[in-house]
């Protein structure tokens, strides 16, 4: 007698490329045990060599292309999809992905979810009608709403109309193994002659575009070094990213002088290295679904300046791990970077709490867990307790 396969989930996004949802769902399917789920992943444009960070090669990553086929054309793919692959469950993700869910169910897929990971860049708070309306229209085709902060939540439940019952709030994981401290820090990943071991490092790490907002922590960084000879000495700023508007940040950099205590590489690989590289870190975005970066940030032993936008003072305990802002605040961020440089004790307090903070609330196997616990509920599949 043949083994029965486990349940087939196809998750629906736009890009499998570099990002914070991506991320997630790359780190959820190789986390996620064998023996329960089988993965496909429908790109509705395209993906990029960041599928190759999956460790499952059975798990198939279609690229459906819309931009040049259209919508009516990718809706027909997308039921000859499910029509082909019979899964248990279409799990779709943000805006892109609502357009899968009446072709799953005309196809015969009997279970659907959808995730809310963040923020339109033209709509960053969530005030536009279309895409409300476009969310209410396709409510009755979705049976669980999965949303990465309470801040999304709260969207869905007060604007779109959802009720809460139907809505699972999950945060991100953060694989803790992998971003870990460096006692002492090391600069091995930085430029070399760049920084040294008396030199303090302030870092971020996200797409160069308007919403993450790095100008702000520029024009900051800037204004603190020249406080003082002996402070601006010392102080070096990491940007790491690339994005449409890396040029004219890096020009930026150019006309504030600061281009010699400045690194912006652009997209790098090797993240952890970076972080263990850094004293502390900052998140100037204008605003977030939950940034990725934030936890591997915290993972990483580093305290976290950002933004109390969206998600991120879900992120943060003020205070202990890291301290808030408003966006675009210039003089508050450079009064808190300045809090940092100078009292060594307190950057060592907030770096020993973050690193807990991670470990014990945004652990990877906590994520995997949760959004399991879903997909069992809906595939009627026991749990593994129960097992």
């Amino acid at each position: 007698m043949s083994e029965v396969a486990p349940p087939l989930i196809l998750h629906v996004i736009h890009h499998l490329v570099i990002g914070g949802m991506e991320n997630g769902l790359v780190n959820l399917i190789n986390k996620m045990p064998q023996q329960r789920f089988r993965h496909a992943i429908a790109c509705v444009e395209d993906y990029s060599e960041f599928r190759q960070r999956l460790q499952r090669p059975e798990v198939e990553v279609i690229a459906m292309h819309r931009s040049r086929i259209g919508n009516t054309a990718i809706r027909k793919k997308l039921f000859q999809l499910c029509r082909r692959l019979r899964p248990t469950i279409v799990h779709t993700r943000g805006p892109s992905g609502l357009d899968a869910l009446l072709p799953a169910r005309l196809a015969g897929v009997r279970h659907s979810v959808h995730g809310e990971h963040g923020w339109n860049v033209n709509d960053l708070h969530g005030k536009a009608w279309k895409p409300v309306l476009l969310r209410r229209l396709h409510s009755p085709l979705v049976d669980r709403y999965i949303t990465v902060s309470k801040d999304l939540e709260r969207y869905l439940v007060e604007r779109v109309g959802i009720s809460a019952s139907r809505i699972t709030q999950i945060y991100n994981g953060v694989d803790t193994e992998r971003f870990v401290p460096a006692r002492p820090r090391s600069v091995g990943p930085l430029p070399e002659g760049f920084a040294d071991s008396d030199s303090i490092v302030i870092g971020t790490v996200g797409r160069i575009q308007a919403v993450k907002d790095q100008e702000t922590l520029v024009r900051a960084f800037a204004a603190l070094a020249r406080q003082g000879p002996e402070g601006g000495r010392r102080l070096r700023l990491a940007i790491v990213g690339d994005g449409p508007l890396l040029q004219d940040l890096r020009q930026l950099v150019e006309s504030l002088g600061m281009s010699s205590r400045a690194w912006l590489p652009g997209a790098l690989s090797n993240i952890s290295e970076v972080m263990r590289a850094m004293d502390f870190f900052v998140l100037p975005s204008l605003n977030e679904g939950i940034s990725n970066t934030i936890l591997e940030a915290m993972a990483s032993g580093l305290p976290v300046v950002a933004t109390a936008v969206g998600g991120n003072p879900e992120l943060l305990e003020e205070g202990m791990t890291g301290r808030l802002f408003k966006p675009q605040d210039v003089p508050s961020l450079t009064r808190l970077l300045n809090e940092y440089c100078s009292d060594a004790s307190l950057l060592q307090r907030h770096a020993c709490s973050a690193r807990r903070y991670a470990v014990e609330r945004f652990g990877l196997d906590s994520m995997v867990d949760s959004y399991q616990a879903v997909y069992q509920q809906l595939a009627g599949t026991p749990s593994i307790a129960n097992q």
